[in-house]
């Protein structure tokens, strides 16, 4: 059957290393990969296998399929039916007697892989018997009340009850490998398992279930990971059941996985059981052809942010909008876990050191988390109407000034400035200036609170006092919904505003990985994440000086909260130190790291962990050193050429800090620096390869044997 091998590492940055590893026999293995959010959006894992999946179409063909929970109108809308084209699955596809409906076809997403969707209603009438055999297998009993705990048993049977069908089908025995996300795919790895159906697995978390549920009843979670009693956490918030699953399926897996290495530590003392490999999530890169274009989007979008600055300080729009930076902090609204507490009391200190710095910078901060609202506030729609007024004034204006000037010049005279605009312009023109008049103070959020007086960002916008008058330099916009270009308050998708602001502020607690620095990565805005996050660990790891590229690394694991909260008042007061063509240099170093988060290069992390699951599943036919180390692990991008060295035990250097840089008439050439960081890269390889070859010599000398 055909298959498209179009992965490749060729066309990502030189500064990456070349990676070759064993390719496996495609076209005798099937690929099933099994999460309950194939085209089913919950949360972040739908965006870990949709944008993953044109990787894993490149290298599998027509051998890989998604499988998960079947929505009529998420069928209808996201899935163009179809036959299945393999002959065994297509034998064994009518499962009509069993009185379960199963439903095939493309996901309509790039790569366009195929989708094994179950009718889990259409199967409901066994749940009772299939708790009895959960029972049985493995002691772990379902409430009768958690539905989406039944549902994930329905779902894991059918799919355990496929997988069996195709390892007897007699006339095509392909091995089988089965990548399940999550414990709600739990009950299918744990039911083919017991039932030794012959089968490689994997096993993704990408976070547990306690973890979560420990950080967001405000935790001392990481000080405390090995003082935990697991069963008494998890049975006083009435997840014990759940937890079960999630832990049978970690031990029961030949590999698993965790997201990132914070994850990892924290699966070993939740789930008792060290990750065999690590697999970071990534993103489809879309690389421009030129650098300055991104650039250029940068300047599209923030022209659209700062029109709706305009109209949100009318009448108090006494700072200088060139002169005003754009942070944002975005996602879901836990206030904690999200770091959403040490932002704020940061922002107090930044306006403070600004106010005493006399800086001319003003920060606009927005907090695009949602919330429950009743609508837009009336302040808000209304200063977006007087600016809209002031600007149809001044159009109108405009154009009788324009034609009494074109006259006149027509005429060859130079007009009398004085006498070209009338009384009546003038009338019209104070009108608009009295309308700007504002008595009150700009509102700190776009929208009608339910509850105004409990909601915890508001409550501590009161506690720090920053209520944008006119002597604060942070001004702060709760946007308590996701943006939308069809609002008539901020008419921006997400991205376009990303693209807009200057940086994004996200100093989490809990954050297993974090897609939304990553986002900001690759579309080269500057970003502050934590060392409890798995993104920024990754950095960490990757990346020499992860500061230099625009990455700040709040220390959020070995610092207290008072030393987290300062330094991260440091990273951002720095960040507004900077000129304007110091912070272009930086989004050029960040968008430089998108190659990093890309997924034909992180994708090659799942495959070292299906090479290993079928290694330890079919040891007779495919062999792996369990011992070596993946092939992806050792690799670090250089500091920026054009940073100046500085002892490691100093603090981490930023273009502000750089002499080089401070020079506005020093030339710039993205594209030479570039080509520097590779040169130094391949000399940083050529030295590691000869101090690694030194260290095996004198191990050698001391050890004759």
């Amino acid at each position: 059957m055909p298959l498209s091998r179009s992965l490749s590492m060729t066309s990502l940055s030189g500064l990456l290393p070349a990676w070759e590893e064993d390719e496996l026999p495609v076209e005798d293995l099937l690929l099933f990969e099994v999460a309950w959010e194939v085209t089913n959006k919950v949360g972040g894992i739908y965006t870990v296998i949709q944008t993953k999946a044109k990787i894993t179409v490149d290298e599998w063909g027509e051998n890989y399929y998604m499988m998960g929970p079947y929505f009529e109108n998420n069928f209808k809308t996201q899935v163009e039916g179809c036959e299945p084209p393999n002959p065994a699955i297509r034998k064994i596809f009518n499962m009509e007697s069993s009185n379960c409906k199963v439903h095939f076809g493309r996901w309509l997403i790039e790569g366009s892989p195929y989708v094994i969707l179950f009718d889990i209603g259409s199967a409901a009438w066994n749940l009772d018997r299939w708790k009895g055999d959960l029972w049985e297998t493995c002691n772990i009993g379902l409430p009768y009340h958690d539905r989406e705990a039944n549902d994930s048993l329905i779902l894991g049977s059918l799919i355990a009850w496929f997988f069996k069908e195709v390892s007897c089908c007699s006339a095509y025995k392909p091995n089988v490998i089965g990548h399940f996300h999550e414990w709600q795919a739990g009950p299918g790895l744990i039911l083919s398992r017991s039932r030794k159906i012959p089968m490689a697995t994997v096993f993704t978390t990408h976070a547990t279930l306690l973890g979560r549920y420990l950080c967001a009843g405000n935790a001392d979670f990481y000080n405390n990971l090995d003082k935990f009693n697991i069963d008494k956490e998890a049975g006083e918030r009435q997840i014990y059941h759940r937890y079960c699953l999630e832990r049978a399926a970690v031990h029961c897996a030949h590999v698993f996985t965790t997201v990132s290495q914070i994850t990892a530590v924290e699966a070993n003392h939740m789930l008792h059981r060290k990750a065999d490999v690590v697999t970071p999530n990534g993103l489809n890169v879309k690389k421009f052809s030129a650098m300055h274009e991104f650039q250029n989007l940068h300047s599209t979008s923030k022209a659209r942010i700062q029109e709706f600055v305009r109209g949100h300080f009318y009448g108090h729009l006494d700072f200088n909008l060139e002169k005003t930076l754009f942070f944002f902090i975005a996602g879901r609204y836990e206030f904690s876990n999200k770091g959403a507490d040490i932002f704020l009391e940061s922002l107090s200190r930044l306006n403070y050191l600004l106010r005493v710095h006399r800086s001319d910078v003003t920060v606009v901060v927005f907090f695009i988390m949602p919330a429950q609202t009743n609508n837009f506030n009336v302040e808000s729609l209304k200063g977006q109407a007087v600016r809209k007024q002031l600007w149809d004034t001044a159009h109108t204006v405009k154009e009788k000034f324009g034609k009494k000037l074109y006259d006149a010049l027509l005429k060859g005279q130079i007009p009398d400035m004085n006498s070209i605009l009338d009384r009546d312009d003038f009338t019209i023109m104070k009108r608009a200036i009295y309308a700007t008049q504002r008595h009150s103070l700009p509102p700190v959020t776009t929208h009608n609170m339910l509850d105004d007086s409990k909601d915890p960002i508001l409550s501590n916008v009161r506690r720090i006092g920053l209520f944008n008058s006119r002597n604060d330099r942070i001004k702060i916009i709760f946007h308590p919904e996701f943006l939308s270009s069809t609002s008539p308050l901020l008419p921006m998708d997400y991205e376009d505003f990303v693209r807009g602001c200057n940086l994004g502020v996200f100093p989490s607690y809990y954050e297993p990985w974090g897609y939304t620095p990553g986002e900001c990565t690759v579309m080269g805005i500057p970003s502050v994440t934590t060392n409890l996050s798995g993104f920024g660990c990754f950095m960490e790891e990757h990346v020499s000086d992860p500061a230099a590229y625009g990455i700040y690394i709040v220390d959020r694991r070995f610092r207290s909260a008072e030393e987290s909260c300062n330094q991260l008042t440091q990273f951002m007061f720095s960040f507004c130190q900077q000129s304007r063509r110091q912070r272009i240099i930086q989004r050029n170093r960040t968008e430089r790291l998108s190659d990093l988060l890309d997924w034909r290069y992180l994708g090659r992390f799942y495959i070292h962990a299906r090479h290993l699951a079928l290694s330890r599943a079919f040891a007779d036919k495919f062999k792996m050193d369990p011992m070596a180390p993946p092939k992806t692990e050792g690799f670090r991008y250089p500091r920026p050429y054009s940073v100046p060295p500085s002892p490691s035990a100093s603090l981490h250097s930023t273009p502000h800090h750089s002499d080089v840089e401070d020079s506005d008439d020093e030339p710039y050439d993205e594209d030479e620096e570039a080509e520097r960081d590779r040169s130094y890269s391949r000399c940083g390889e050529i030295t590691h390869f000869h101090c690694r070859y030194l260290l095996c010599f004198h191990v050698a000398e001391d050890n004759p044997k």
